[in-house]
């Protein structure tokens, strides 16, 4: 099927505002921005509602705006580039509101209220009937075409469907793909996260245990090295007594300052005891996998629904086998 050429200056229009629409879709509800819109520190924009949802779901303990106690900041991460958002008591709506993107939405809208498509479509002439409109789609052939075609020309015999009915369903399509794409990755994400939170334990673990045990030997070799300094100091005061039942207890405090040198204490931690080089992680092979991620053309992304036992692949009880191996 040809069309006619008439209508290329006011494809080009439309185009310019597809275009135009693509660059203010928020990435998280995926819908045109709605007012407020407001900008992260990072220059990407968000509806303020759905910043707000993702502020409360990373901070469920925050106090709403309509609190009366007063609450610190919280922190979230950009659903576009992961840049840490650091909010003050005020939240979401301590965040700067991009009035130049809400101006622009506005244009958009007014914009998009002309009859802009009516009027390409007054310009896609069918070819073979010059004076039939391009109308509906052959859903057979995949092709837009006249009503004339399918009546007398070559789509008679082909299943069609209202122009802009497929329209409509190739952009939700479309948009629902865009969506199931964001969630994956947000779920891919997460996981990292959560992954990194349970590395993070697992180190810091490690350093407390190290750490108190150090802490045991320090107050282990404190004790001992007071007490022998005690022992010590009476020694040398007996010694100095002029009684000689005085000075003959020194000789007693002196055999004790032997003993308790020969005391065996906890050993010293070994070499190395302070290294924590077997807390390290290795990306690179996670890394290039997952820059092989692409998109898998048949794949609906549902799991596939397992038939329960007996009704698959395999004989009733009550039918015999063949015989044989």
């Amino acid at each position: 099927m040809n069309f006619t050429v008439g209508f290329k200056p006011l494809l080009g229009d439309a185009h310019s505002m597809d275009n135009l629409e693509k660059q203010l879709i928020c990435p998280i509800c995926l819908e045109m921005f709605s007012k407020p819109v407001v900008i992260l520190p990072c220059q990407h924009n968000l509806c303020r509602k759905c910043a707000n949802d993702v502020f409360q779901a990373s901070n469920p303990l925050w106090q709403s705006r309509g609190s009366t106690t007063v609450s610190s900041g919280g922190r979230f991460r950009c659903p576009s580039c992961r840049h840490e958002v650091v909010l003050d008591r005020h939240g979401v709506y301590g965040l700067q509101r991009n009035l130049l993107v809400e101006n622009i939405i506005d244009i958009y809208k007014q914009e998009s209220s002309r009859p802009l498509h009516s009027k390409a479509e007054q310009h896609l002439m069918c070819e073979e009937h010059e004076e039939e409109k391009i109308n509906i789609y052959c859903l057979s052939c995949e092709v837009p075409t006249c009503s004339l075609c399918k009546v007398f020309g070559a789509h008679k015999d082909c299943e069609v469907a209202p122009l802009p009915t497929i329209y409509k369903r190739q952009k939700d399509n479309s948009r629902r793909q865009k969506q199931l794409l964001n969630q994956r990755f947000e779920s891919l994400c997460a996981v990292l996260e959560e992954r990194k939170g349970e590395l993070l334990q697992a180190l810091a673990r490690e350093q407390e245990e190290k750490l108190q045990r150090v802490r045991g030997l320090i107050r282990q070799y404190g004790d001992h090295l007071e007490a022998s300094s005690k022992l010590v100091e009476s020694a040398i005061q007996s010694m100095e007594e002029p009684q000689m039942a005085l000075y003959l207890q020194a000789k007693e405090l002196i055999n004790k300052v032997g003993a308790m040198s020969k005391v065996e204490l906890a050993g010293r931690p070994e070499p190395g005891y302070e290294s924590m080089e077997q807390f390290t992680v290795r990306v690179e092979h996670v890394a290039e996998m997952l820059r092989t991620i692409d998109f898998q053309p048949g794949a609906s992304g549902e799991e596939e629904e397992v038939a329960p036992d007996g009704e698959e692949g395999s004989a009733g009880p009550e039918e015999e086998r063949p015989d044989g191996p």
